[in-house]
């Protein structure tokens, strides 16, 4: 059984940008058919798809022996964890009692025009009242949720190449 699921690292490496290109594309149909304006929080999240993904297909792309696998296995790792802890503080957020959520700010793109670009990422990162509005539930899980949920597959499916590899050999 464990045979059929090791495939060569190139090809889960592929797996993994494609999952991260369908995770954006599903934030981009939520936003442009949905109507639902993403939060610095979740722009954020989306960023670090984007870096995961990256890694994925750059991994891909190269095929390296067993110490760029490694190597592009803990990247891959690393930037999922780091989307993985953006999507943990959503979450936190947004089961703040509403007396304790942070207050709204301006919109990102007059923070972009007006603040220097340290003061905008640290917005992005710490999140605003907007971040606390659940516009979407599956099952019960905001999407925060989910993609924290995705960014923890993705992180064990970068991790487990590193396993993926040696058995391969």
């Amino acid at each position: 059984m464990l045979k059929l699921l090791r495939f060569n690292s190139r090809i889960w490496f592929s797996l993994g940008f494609l999952g991260c290109v369908f995770l954006l594309a599903m934030g981009a149909y939520f936003q442009f058919v949905g109507g639902l304006d993403p939060c610095p929080l979740c722009i954020s999240q989306r960023i670090a798809i984007l870096l995961t993904g990256l890694v994925f297909l750059v991994a891909a792309l190269h095929n390296p022996g067993q110490r760029g696998v490694t190597a592009y296995a803990i990247a891959g790792a690393v930037t999922a964890l780091c989307g993985g802890a953006i999507s943990t503080r959503h979450v936190w957020i947004q089961h703040l009692p509403p007396d304790k959520v942070p207050e709204c700010g301006p919109g990102l793109e007059y923070v972009l025009q007006n603040f220097p670009l340290l003061e905008t990422v640290k917005l992005m990162l710490s999140g605003t009242g907007d971040c606390a509005k659940v516009d979407w539930t599956l099952f019960g899980f905001s999407m925060p949720a989910w993609t924290l949920l995705a960014f923890l597959m993705l992180a064990t499916l970068s991790v487990l190449q590193i396993w993926n590899y040696k058995q391969a050999d």
